[in-house]
């Protein structure tokens, strides 16, 4: 069940450009997170902004009581999210949504990660390695600055491969199927788990309904009230039918087969 929660703020730190990573500590709120989850932020004791911010869980350390977050400043709300010092309070609102499914059984998994996309997915390796699964995290970014998680994956033992817009590390050119084309068809993949653009995962759905594979997806969205109740995230799951899906309570974790992805 979500709770609410004053958390203290371990760290805040700018990692690159508009990106930081912030550790807090929430003793209450920690005990019911799950891969995919997210936070709902208020950045300031205030009214304005009014709303709150959705953050994913970025890793967690259940035995520690910690949660790290990942977030790019892009508005006002997470320009004085970047602003908030150690001790501070920060009031959270979480965890919230329906978080990725993770396999009974250990299973070869491909991780599909794009830019800050990789949020909700380094929480998810890591209990996915904890269940044995093998994982091919795929990571892809506009330079090598921006490869926040690789080290924590990379010590989590998965596999991961590159792919930088400016050709800084790894592969040179966006996080597309025929990038990694060689790489792909030398693994027997059973499971797919993606975040990043739509427009990418759009492509990344197509790859797995060719290869007749199943996966998950998390949608990025702008969340007013996180629990379904302003229909704010409301849209629909498939072109051709009137069915609509909340993200922040349907979601914001979804099967392939369940969204036409745009």
């Amino acid at each position: 069940m979500p709770s609410l929660e004053k958390a203290r703020i371990i760290s805040n730190s700018k990692q690159y450009h508009n990106l930081y990573i912030m550790e807090i500590e929430a003793p209450q709120t920690v005990k019911e997170c799950k891969p995919g989850q997210f936070l709902h932020i208020r950045s300031n004791p205030g009214l304005d902004p009014l709303l709150r911010r959705p953050l994913s869980l970025y890793d967690v350390d259940k035995e520690a009581a910690k949660i790290s977050l990942l977030y790019k400043v892009v508005g006002k709300g997470t320009a004085l999210l970047a602003d908030m010092l150690p001790g501070e309070n920060l009031d959270i609102m979480g965890p919230l949504g329906r978080g990725f499914s993770l396999p009974e059984s250990a299973k070869k998994c491909l991780l599909v990660g794009g830019g800050v996309g990789m949020a909700p997915l380094l929480y998810l390796a890591r209990e996915l390695r904890r269940g044995g699964s093998e994982l091919l995290v795929l990571y892809g970014v506009g330079n090598e600055k921006e490869l926040l998680a690789l080290e924590r994956l990379e010590a989590i033992g998965s596999q991961v491969q590159i792919a930088t817009i400016d050709g800084s590390r790894g592969l040179k050119g966006p996080l597309i199927p025929p990038l990694f084309s060689e790489i792909l068809s030398a693994e027997h993949i059973e499971f797919i788990y993606s975040c990043g653009p739509e427009s990418m995962m759009k492509l990344w759905q197509e790859w797995a309904r060719i290869n007749h594979i199943s996966g998950e997806v998390s949608l990025e969205e702008y969340m007013a009230c996180g629990v379904g109740a302003c229909l704010g995230c409301a849209r629909k799951a498939k072109p051709d039918n009137e069915f609509y899906v909340k993200i922040c309570q349907d979601g914001p974790v979804f099967r392939l087969d369940e969204l036409e992805l745009e």
